[in-house]
């Protein structure tokens, strides 16, 4: 399975490209059946998006060459139990930032805790490693005025602004992850109870509710947009909801340049991405009295405390706005 994408102007490493020469020797066939089953573990176990295995196999692709360069053996036979010192104390030396030495300690750690798990090796060499602590940062967010001007910049009369404007509903009317909204059919809507089925992180199931204005919006562009897009393929068009304009399923990569040709018409916002508007809606929700623990259901969190963040921005919201305009914070 080819997992090749272009970020940037920068291509993606893949499980493939890791190991793909002919004549590998036994060991090196043994390492790319070990990465194989780790993919298939990642894609098919853990339903990670293919966005997020790219990023795993690029941290293991870095470690695997740091290994030859450094000549400390081979993924599975590393001849160093202090590997992971070594391996961080590099990374240091090239500057890169606290944030992702993070999160490649956290990828090889899975990855080896895997392995181990396997028994394709004995030892997990990043298993007791700390990962650099962080600061806690808020999550971003956009005022209501900032939504309600990405609303505004579609031109919701032709087949791709309907199909955008049913997105950005969706994505801010019921807060789903951008690999969540790409896997959506149309199976997956509930008009008459007024839900939407979602499969998340790991596959769980959970039904998260849309307004009236998300159904106007889907309605819109299923009976008079995804037609008109999908008439080229018509006959090998695809189950997901939302398609790009050759007619093919929506990438996550395509949901992002949606957003940023949707700013660029503001002139005004900055920079958003699909989680920043998966951020507002939790955000708008709480300012608007609902409860944590439906939030932490409709977000599909595990933990009430991955949920409880939104608080604190919630509060950092209420600060601002009193400094802004209570008469009395300016009187000098």
């Amino acid at each position: 399975m080819a997992l090749k994408k272009t970020v940037r102007g920068k291509q993606k490493v893949s499980s493939q490209s890791i190991l793909s020469k002919n004549n590998v020797s036994n060991n090196e066939q043994k390492i790319q059946d070990a990465l194989n089953k780790y993919h298939n573990y990642l894609e098919v176990e853990k339903n990670y998006s293919v966005y997020t295995i790219q990023n795993y196999f690029k941290d293991i692709d870095e470690f695997k060459t740091f290994i030859n360069e450094e000549k400390y053996g081979d993924l599975l036979k590393i001849k160093t139990e202090n590997i992971a010192r070594y391996y961080i104390s590099n990374l240091v030396t090239k500057g890169y930032s606290r944030k992702s030495i993070a999160r490649k300690i956290s990828s090889l750690r899975a990855f080896y805790r895997y392995l181990t798990i396997e028994q394709w090796i004995d030892y997990s060499y990043f298993e007791n490693v700390e990962t650099p602590k962080l600061e806690k940062q808020l999550p971003k967010f956009l005022y209501q005025n900032e939504i309600e001007m990405m609303f505004k910049a579609i031109n919701k009369t032709t087949p791709l602004g309907k199909r955008d404007n049913a997105l950005l509903e969706l994505l801010y009317g019921s807060g789903l992850r951008v690999s969540e909204i790409c896997a959506i059919t149309q199976k997956n809507l509930d008009f008459a109870n007024e839900m939407i089925k979602v499969f998340g992180k790991g596959h769980k199931e959970r039904y998260v509710p849309m307004n009236q204005r998300t159904i106007d919006a889907l309605k819109e562009y299923i009976y008079l947009g995804r037609p008109v897009l999908i008439q080229s393929v018509e006959l090998n068009a695809p189950d997901n909801l939302f398609v790009n304009h050759h007619g093919g399923a929506l990438t996550p990569r395509g949901v992002r340049v949606i957003l940023d040709n949707i700013i660029t018409k503001t002139g005004e916002i900055g920079h958003v991405y699909p989680h920043m508007i998966r951020h507002t809606f939790a955000t708008h929700l709480l300012d608007g009295g609902a409860d944590l623990r439906s939030v932490q259901a409709m977000l599909g969190h595990e933990n009430l405390s991955t949920t409880q963040i939104y608080t604190h921005v919630s509060k950092e919201q209420i600060k601002e706005s009193y400094m802004l305009n209570h008469p009395r914070q300016n009187r000098k």
